[in-house]
């Protein structure tokens, strides 16, 4: 029998989800920050934990091991040399084939088929498969892109939130919620600032977001922003070729109701999510695998 293997290998963590011929959830393991960044040795060590984990959950022998098929999207494998670097891994399986996080979320969302994804969430773009070929649009890095995201919020939060402390703009509930983390401080602000990742901007997305649904003046402009973003996003999705497009991302939900209805009507829901994806990657033509 012919094992398959998804991972979805993020900058968050590490997931995967292990599957029999006939598509049964056999196995599963999940472990820490597996973007490329780390390096190869921690990316493979992180890797190897969440596979391991996989094959003990599903009690396979070594010779069951190795008839996995294994699929990984991988966060940040289009950083020169990585791809090479992967090759030379030995987890041990009969196949092993790799793509970006983003191609294995997109796979998983049209059931192999072609389509698109915008995914909102720390960061944001969308990744297209347009008559078999795959390409991305944004997702530049921040602050340079990412427009609409979780990171951009929390910056256009902290910009009006200094404002309104010198005195340039007036206050609202939002500048006041996110200078009390800082006791109120320029200065201490300014000094958070200067370490901030995007990660970091990012959590202030849910207090954006919560205080523009509570019609907060300031709050509501920035999300209306970020909406038309996602919105012209959208559009160029389907200018340029995709037949579906689904939004995904852990801010999605909270911004679609924001987008105009006739946007939210060109959206698809998707159909299985990233492990499906990899999963599909690594040769499986289930749908829904694991799911069933």
């Amino acid at each position: 029998m012919t094992y398959y293997l998804g991972i979805d290998a993020g900058g968050s963590n590490c997931r995967a989800r292990l599957v029999d011929a006939a598509g049964r959830a056999i196995g599963e393991g999940k472990s820490g920050t597996a973007n490329a960044r780390i390096g190869i040795e921690a990316l493979y060590d992180t890797l190897r934990d969440t596979v391991d984990q996989a094959v003990a959950e599903a009690g396979l022998t070594p010779a069951q091991r190795a008839t996995i098929r294994a699929g990984m999207g991988i966060a940040g494998i289009t950083r020169p040399g990585v791809r090479e670097a992967l090759a030379d891994l030995d987890f041990g399986f009969a196949s092993a084939a790799y793509a970006t996080d983003a191609q294995i979320a997109n796979l998983g969302a049209h059931g192999g088929e072609d389509g698109a994804i915008l995914i909102i969430g720390t960061g944001s773009a969308a990744q297209l498969r347009v008559e078999g070929r795959d390409f991305t649009i944004g997702g530049y890095g921040f602050p340079i892109s990412d427009e609409g995201s979780g990171a951009a919020l929390g910056l256009s939060a902290m910009r009006h939130a200094l404002r309104a402390l010198d005195g340039r703009t007036r206050k609202t509930p939002l500048s006041a919620a996110v200078t009390e983390r800082f006791g109120h401080d320029t200065a201490q602000a300014i000094a958070w600032m200067d370490h901030a990742t995007p990660r970091d901007y990012g959590t202030f997305a849910p207090l954006v977001m919560s205080y523009a649904e509570a019609d907060d003046a300031i709050a509501r402009s920035i999300v209306e922003n970020a909406a038309g973003h996602i919105e012209r996003f959208i559009e160029t999705i389907f200018e340029r070729g995709a037949a579906r497009c689904s939004l995904v991302g852990g801010l999605a939900p909270r911004m679609q109701p924001w987008l105009r209805a006739r946007t939210v009507e060109r959206l698809s829901a998707p159909l299985g999510d990233s492990l499906d994806g990899a999963l599909r990657l690594a040769g499986f033509a289930g749908f829904a695998a694991g799911k069933a």
